[in-house]
C-alpha cells in the first residue's frame, strides 16, 4: 500500500508541474463560468539556476498585421508546433508576414495592365496614319478644304517672279566702243516656272551684231538644280535660226552658279554652251565676280561664221559695289578668244581672233 500511494503522489505532482501554455484555457474568463479549483502543489526542491545567456541585440519590430486578421481570431493564443511555418528548401522557415505581403503585391501587379516596355516583343503593324481633319467635325468640309488650300498657298504654293540683268555694260575694245547685255527672268512657283533668257552684243554706230532669246519651261529636280526645255531664237546674225533647247542651271558646291544647254536646229545643227560665275565677297557690299563661258559646235556653219569644235572662250573679272542687292555698278576686264575654224572666219572678216577689253556697267533687277 505504501508503494502504491507513493506512485500516485508522484504522478499527481508530475501532472501539476506541466507548463501553463500546454493547458486548455479557451474557456477561462467566460461569463457565468466558475473557475475550477486548483489543487495545491507540493513544494519541490529548488533547481540550480541556469547559466545567464549572452545578450542578443534587439530585432526590429515586426510589421503589425492586426488589420489583416480575420474576425474571431485569438490574438493572444500561443504559437504551437503546428502553427510554426514550414521550412523552405533552403532550410530557413518562411516568414508568414512576408508571404502575405508577397501575395498582395503579386495580386496588385497582376491586376495592372502591361504597357510600354513591359509589353512583349511583337511584329504588329503600325497604327494607320490619321487622314481626317479635326476642323471638319465642326465646320463644312468644303469650306475647310478651301481654307487649307489658301493656307498652303500662302506658306509656299504662291506664284512669284523676278528679273535680273547680270550684265548690262559698255565695252572698250581695240579703240572701239560696244555694248553687251545678259539677263534672265522667270515667273512661277517653287517647282514649275516659265523662264526667259536673253543675251547679245553690238557696237555703237553699227547696231546689234548678235542677239538671242530663249523661252524655257523650268522644273526643279532637287533643291539646287533646275531642268529646262524650250526654244531659242537668234535674231542676229542673219539668217535667223531657231533651236530646240535642253539645258540646266543651278547652284554647284562652293556656291558656283552653273548653266549649260544643248541647241538643235531644224537644219540639224547642234550647238552647246557652258557658263558659270562665282561671287567672292570682299566686304558686305564689294564683290569680285570671275566669269567663264565656253561655246561649242558639232559642225561648220559658214553662214553664222561658226566653225566646228570649240568656237570661242570668254573669261571676265568684274568688281561691283552693291548699293542694294538689286542695284550694283561694276567695272572689270573681259577677254575673248575664238578658236579653230571660227578664228579663221574672224581673220577673213578682218577681225582679231582674241582681244582684251575694259568693261563698265550696272547689274540690276526688279
Amino acid at each position: 500500500m505504501t508503494r502504491v500511494a507513493a506512485l500516485l503522489a508522484a504522478g499527481t505532482a508530475l501532472a501539476l508541474s506541466l507548463p501553463a501554455s500546454a493547458q486548455d484555457h479557451s474557456m477561462h474568463d467566460m461569463p457565468g463560468m466558475a473557475k475550477p479549483k486548483q489543487p495545491k502543489r507540493k513544494p519541490q526542491a529548488a533547481k540550480p539556476a541556469p547559466a545567464k545567456p549572452k545578450p542578443v541585440p534587439p530585432k526590429p519590430a515586426a510589421e503589425d498585421h492586426s488589420g489583416h486578421m480575420m474576425p474571431g481570431t485569438d490574438m493572444g493564443a500561443p504559437t504551437t508546433a503546428e502553427d510554426k511555418p514550414a521550412p523552405t528548401e533552403s532550410g530557413a522557415a518562411a516568414d508568414p508576414h512576408a508571404m502575405h505581403s508577397g501575395m498582395e503585391m503579386g495580386q496588385d501587379a497582376g491586376a495592372m495592365p502591361e504597357t510600354g516596355t513591359a509589353l512583349p516583343a511583337g511584329d504588329a503593324p503600325a497604327p494607320p496614319v490619321p487622314t481626317d481633319y479635326y476642323g471638319d467635325r465642326f465646320f463644312p468640309a468644303d469650306e475647310m478644304a478651301r481654307t487649307r488650300h489658301a493656307g498652303m498657298k500662302e506658306m509656299g504654293g504662291q506664284s512669284f517672279g523676278t528679273a535680273m540683268f547680270n550684265l548690262a555694260e559698255v565695252q572698250v575694245r581695240d579703240g572701239r566702243e560696244g555694248f553687251r547685255w545678259d539677263g534672265e527672268g522667270w515667273f512661277g512657283g517653287d517647282i514649275n516656272r516659265l523662264t526667259v533668257k536673253s543675251e547679245g552684243e553690238g557696237r555703237f554706230g553699227e547696231g546689234v551684231e548678235g542677239a538671242e532669246v530663249q523661252a524655257l519651261y523650268s522644273r526643279a529636280i532637287d533643291p539646287y538644280w533646275n531642268l529646262q526645255v524650250g526654244v531659242r531664237h537668234d535674231f542676229k546674225p542673219t539668217p535667223n535660226r531657231t533651236y530646240a533647247t535642253l539645258g540646266f542651271e543651278g547652284l554647284a558646291p562652293y556656291q558656283f552658279e552653273i548653266e549649260g544647254a544643248v541647241f538643235l536646229s531644224p537644219q540639224g545643227d547642234v550647238l552647246g554652251r557652258l557658263e558659270g560665275y562665282y561671287d567672292q565677297r570682299i566686304t558686305q557690299r564689294l564683290i569680285l565676280q570671275p566669269r567663264l563661258e565656253v561655246n561649242l559646235s558639232a559642225q561648220d556653219m559658214p553662214s553664222q561664221r561658226i566653225g566646228s569644235g570649240l568656237t570661242d572662250v570668254e573669261l571676265g573679272l568684274r568688281a561691283r559695289y552693291e548699293i542694294t542687292r538689286r542695284l550694283a555698278p561694276y567695272v572689270g576686264l573681259n577677254w575673248e578668244a575664238k578658236s579653230g575654224r571660227t578664228a579663221d572666219y574672224a581673220r577673213a572678216d578682218g577681225e582679231k581672233p582674241a582681244s582684251l577689253g575694259f568693261v563698265a556697267g550696272i547689274r540690276f533687277g526688279f
